[in-house]
């Protein structure tokens, strides 16, 4: 990692990269400048050999996104809103495209492009505190970096309606019931609790992780004929790894696996 960032800040320990949203005084609201760094941090995160997985969180202890920055949204035309949708759907898609896995470390509000960007993270550990929410219908508009529809696939149609019609927020409890955040932890352990849970990961096989990500990501999409297709293509693939054959032998020898990523 070269790159010097002016709204973010990354910091890599033991494999685990924790990438923090750094614009506390906005509640770390995504402007264009951010969506951007973030394209970029993921892209060179997914090519690094020091970042196995990482941590998505924000500075301070009110937010971890507030959403994205109105005073931008308000300049737009018709046109212009298209792009940014797209701009901002893209960010997301490389972020749950990452063959590493994200979690995110939601320490306050994630609200409108905070949770579509908390959505588009493989786990979610929420701080007791936090809440969640799609309140652009508020604005007169609606979700535009997915919440639609990663809302929809991870709490299903009914609860999704409800949040993105009426724009109200949910407490940290009642986004873990709808299955919206894996887990709860205090404020004071929720980067503990996510980076243990980020060395569970990292015990396992990268390619397997790799592996395991996409098939989630892509079968989801698919009938579930074509998805089992993709499982089976991708389970094959893992057994043309070195990784396989280290994995097996530890098993059997009764021994922890060095995984190498081949």
């Amino acid at each position: 990692m070269h790159s010097s960032y002016n709204t973010l800040k990354i910091e890599i320990a033991e494999r685990i990269a924790l990438l923090t949203l750094n614009r506390p005084e906005v509640l770390n609201a995504l402007n264009n400048e951010t969506l951007d760094e973030l394209e970029k941090a993921f892209h060179e995160l997914n090519a690094s050999e020091s970042a196995g997985a990482v941590i998505l969180t924000g500075a301070g202890e009110k937010a971890f996104c507030a959403g994205a920055d109105v005073r931008e949204l308000a300049k737009l035309d018709a046109l212009g809103a298209r792009h940014q949708a797209l701009r901002g759907q893209r960010v997301m898609d490389v972020i749950e495209a990452s063959g590493k896995p994200v979690i995110a470390a939601v320490n306050g509000v994630a609200l409108g492009g905070g949770c579509e960007l908390a959505m588009a993270c493989h786990v979610r550990i929420a701080a007791e505190e936090a809440r969640f929410g799609q309140p652009e219908v508020k604005l007169g508009i609606i979700p535009g970096y997915g919440g639609t529809q990663r809302l929809t696939r991870l709490v299903g149609k009914g609860a999704a309606m409800e949040m993105v019609l009426s724009g109200d927020m949910v407490s940290a409890q009642e986004a873990q019931r709808l299955g919206l955040v894996n887990r709860l932890a205090p404020r004071s352990e929720l980067l503990s609790v996510c980076r243990k849970l980020a060395g569970t990961f990292l015990s396992n096989g990268p390619l397997a992780l790799r592996y395991s990500i996409e098939a989630i990501n892509r079968g989801q999409e698919m009938p579930q004929s074509d998805a089992l297709v993709l499982e089976a293509s991708l389970f094959s693939l893992s057994f043309a790894s070195a990784d396989m054959q280290e994995g097996m032998r530890a098993f059997v020898e009764k021994r922890k696996a060095q995984f190498q990523g081949k």
